[in-house]
């Protein structure tokens, strides 16, 4: 088999020498894999996407570290290698950082797990740039055009060290609609893919994932260790998944004999995905869904008096921007309260945010302002962040948080 000729990029990307303010020098010294374009005092006049820039020190006129300029983002250079040791940016160094990133998923693929994040963007030394596997089907999101004349050596690598037999292309926003290239979003640049449903494994658990038109990637690996936990502790129960997607938490409960789960959704697209992955499994219990706004449903419920042994609540993010921290911060702490009165007598509740601009700490505080005010006695059992295979390098890549709420000695 061979890769797609659309990979292959006309740019030959010309090297740059940038020179830092003391602020970019200081963030670039202590590893930080973003510059922004005011930490920047010197640059070449014809710097184009996808350039290798070579950066210098403010004073000293050593090299810092290399990165590949973006034109189209305020984060003007995004890092490669930050240090003075001499780095050659070509297919072995590339070929490296890959193989350093699967031995990092080692443990996790010892498990019944065949779906892994490759590549965590910046946490893996390629910012901008997704990879996600799903059983034998290898899944690239590309968010820069910084990456277009390197995707030729980079594809190729990845696909070798996966041991995919498929390579789908996705693209964001930008780069669908950007001129610069002839991909199109959910491409298969690799082998063939019969179906754009793909089954995989997560420890033990049947999915599917739609890898052409899916969110992201097609599924949501990050809380896999969260899903297996809720799982876990669902035996019996009743659990309600809110904002469950294709029910990755519904799934793994069902799986593990709850009694009742509830999906629910604003997406009935998404819930009819839940449904079928639960299908892909045997269980006795009932899986009920809900199609709706998530704030209105769970006021009716309330209004119903209806509870649940365990409650998920895992929200998309809220704060994509810092002008929407304040706002994201009063939605978790409405649905810190809704969730507390929606969990039965000594049940679970389990809170989490993927918004990186709220910190984890600013968010576990809500939570526990939220639920003190309610006057039920509970206990903060377990705080958690992503899965092991998205590893954290730099502060902003800690999106993922997540408090598990035991309510305690309810008679």
């Amino acid at each position: 088999m061979t890769f797609s000729s659309k990979i292959k990029s006309n740019y030959q990307p010309k090297r740059l020498a940038v020179k830092l303010n003391a602020k970019g020098e200081q963030f670039v010294v202590k590893g930080h894999p973003w510059v922004f374009s005011n930490n920047i005092a010197k640059i070449n006049d014809d710097a184009k996407t996808g350039d290798l820039a070579i950066v210098f020190s403010k004073n000293k006129n050593r090299v810092v570290g290399l990165g590949l300029y973006d034109g189209n983002s305020p984060i003007r250079i995004k890092m490669l290698h930050s240090g003075n040791e001499k780095v050659e940016i070509n297919a072995v160094f590339f070929q490296r950082k890959i193989k350093e990133a699967f031995e990092k998923r080692n443990y996790l693929l010892k498990t019944n797990t065949n779906s892994y994040r490759l590549i965590f963007g910046e946490n893996d030394g390629f910012p901008g740039l997704i990879a996600d596997v799903y059983a034998s089907v290898l899944v690239v999101k590309i968010y820069s055009e910084i990456w277009l004349p390197y995707i030729e050596i980079i594809i190729p690598s990845l696909q070798q060290t996966s041991k995919a037999e498929a390579v789908v292309i996705r693209l964001s926003r930008g780069l669908e609609n950007s001129k610069a290239h002839q991909l199109k979003n959910g491409e298969v640049v690799y082998g063939t893919l019969e179906k754009e449903v793909v089954e995989f494994v997560e420890h033990g658990i049947n999915f599917s994932a739609n890898v052409i038109k899916g969110h992201k990637t097609g599924y949501f690996l990050d809380h896999r260790a969260n899903r297996k936990q809720v799982g876990e502790l669902s035996k019996g129960k009743t659990v309600l998944d809110i904002f469950s997607y294709a029910g990755g938490f519904s799934v793994h409960a069902l799986a593990n004999g709850a009694k009742e789960v509830t999906s629910l959704d604003i997406s009935k697209q998404a819930l009819e995905i839940a449904i079928q992955n639960g299908k892909l499994n045997i269980y006795k219990g009932i899986h009920k869904t809900i199609a709706g706004d998530a704030f209105e449903v769970l006021n009716k419920l309330i209004k119903r008096k209806v509870t649940f042994d365990i409650v998920v609540i895992d929200p998309p993010s809220f704060a994509k921007q810092a002008s929407e921290i304040e706002l994201a911060k009063k939605k978790y702490t409405q649905l810190a309260e809704l969730g507390c009165r929606l969990t039965a007598k000594n049940g679970l509740l389990v809170l989490a945010s993927c918004s990186s601009r709220v910190l984890a700490d600013d968010f576990l505080e809500i939570n526990y302002q939220s639920l003190a005010s309610s006057n039920r006695r509970f206990q903060l059992v377990l705080t958690t962040q992503h899965d092991s295979d998205h590893p954290i390098s730099f502060p902003e890549g800690a999106y993922l948080k997540c408090g598990y709420y035991r309510f305690i000695n309810e008679r």
